[in-house]
């Protein structure tokens, strides 16, 4: 089962027995994981086949012709695009057979407990303590800019269990239970009106042990591998030729020629190329990964995205004139996912303005392409050696 045929024989015998037409959703994903076509690079037994990532797109075309149902991956994206391959390095089989399943189809949503009011861009100087009591961690703290913890059935989270250390290596990674009671969530409403990020405190919430993910202390390291595939997740995604926030402004370029003028044509077609330019240098990262884990590369796509979305909002805006300054509605709300190109351009162009602080800021992202990538020297730092407990905050 290692090469392409052999694969879309194996795919295309699984839609022979379980009809997409006439057979239940729900069931439908729980059975394609079981037969490893979830993710075929994933182990047998936990969604894959043990091949090559770059086989999943043999999967992905026949499923898709015959017209299968998806996860519905912007919903749970969190959970597949950062939990699931931390929980595959770092977990053990026990903590992999229990979470990866019901995260690929949907049935649980995760959210990271990552960023705290005193530690965002500094996220190893972060303050939420966790405190051994026999087998399990009792947890206090507060965490913030949490995408989907209202909807959440888990998170990932990392806390401080040594202070007498440097602030990188006190740091454990966790598993946290978003329904124990010591659990509160607060809805953050943003500049759309909406709130799909959160606050959350934790007040003696107890986490089993046997949720850590790695070993005690080195949670940082853990982190790193949720950070990487974190980035790659958001500005690596796989989009077709004038797909994501490019493709509204083209589609009304096109159907409102009294709209154009010389200057916002030369705007658009520079920020066209750049978008394919992204999309191409995405598809590139996505085969890179395919031989190993995701590198630093992933910060420069995602400090990319950032940037191309803020501008090329900020041109549909200009293009649409009066109407740009229109906004559907400013109700509360507390959405699952974010919609980009399914809403209006008041909105795209609100909504922007996160994606250079979200999934990292792009000042800390410039600073990592400029030492991993570009072979920079650091920045002088004067905390690395000294006891968090001793650092001024």
């Amino acid at each position: 089962m290692t090469d392409a045929a052999g694969l879309r024989s194996r795919t295309q015998e699984f839609l022979a027995a379980h009809p997409p037409a006439t057979t239940d959703r729900a069931a439908f994903l729980k059975a394609r994981f079981d037969a490893g076509l979830a993710w075929v690079h994933y182990p047998e037994g936990l969604g894959g086949l043990g091949v090559p990532r770059s086989l999943q797109a043999v999967v992905d075309a026949e499923l898709e012709a015959a017209g299968a149902p998806d996860n519905d991956p912007r919903r749970i994206g969190i959970g597949l695009g950062m939990a699931a391959p931390t929980i595959l390095r770092f977990g053990t089989e026990e903590q992999k057979r229990s979470f990866l399943r019901p995260l690929w189809v949907g049935d649980e949503v995760w959210c990271q407990l990552f960023s705290e009011p005193g530690a965002g861009s500094d996220l190893a100087a972060l303050g939420t303590r966790a405190v051994r009591d026999g087998d399990s961690w009792v947890v206090n703290g507060q965490k913030v800019w949490t995408s989907g913890a209202h909807a959440a059935r888990w998170a990932i989270l990392i806390a401080r269990t040594d202070p007498e250390v440097p602030k990188h290596r006190g740091i454990t990674y966790f598993v946290c239970d978003m329904t124990d009671p010591g659990v509160e969530v607060r809805p953050l409403r943003q500049i759309t009106g909406e709130a799909e990020f959160n606050e959350v405190f934790l007040t003696d919430v107890r986490i089993p042990d046997a949720h850590r993910l790695g070993e005690i202390g080195d949670g940082w390291k853990v982190a790193q591998t949720t950070l990487m595939n974190e980035r790659v997740s958001i500005g690596g995604a796989r989009i077709p030729r004038e797909g994501g926030m490019i493709g509204p402004v083209v589609e009304a370029w096109r159907e409102r020629p009294e709209l154009r003028t010389h200057d916002l044509h030369q705007r658009l077609l520079k920020l066209w190329v750049e978008a394919e330019v992204a999309r191409l240098t995405g598809e590139r990262l996505r085969q890179q990964l395919v031989a190993g884990h995701p590198g630093p590369e992933g910060s420069g796509m995602k400090l990319g995205f950032a940037r191309l979305n803020q501008e090329i909002s900020g041109l549909e805006v200009e293009l649409l004139g009066e109407e740009g300054l229109l906004y559907e509605d400013w109700t509360m709300r507390r959405p699952a996912k974010v919609d980009f190109v399914g809403r209006d351009a008041g909105y795209r162009y609100l909504r922007a303005k996160g994606n250079s602080i979200e999934g990292g800021t792009s000042e800390v992202l410039l600073n990592i392409v400029a030492e991993r990538v570009l072979g920079l020297p650091s920045e002088p730092r004067t905390d690395k050696d000294v006891a968090w407990k001793d650092l001024a905050r």
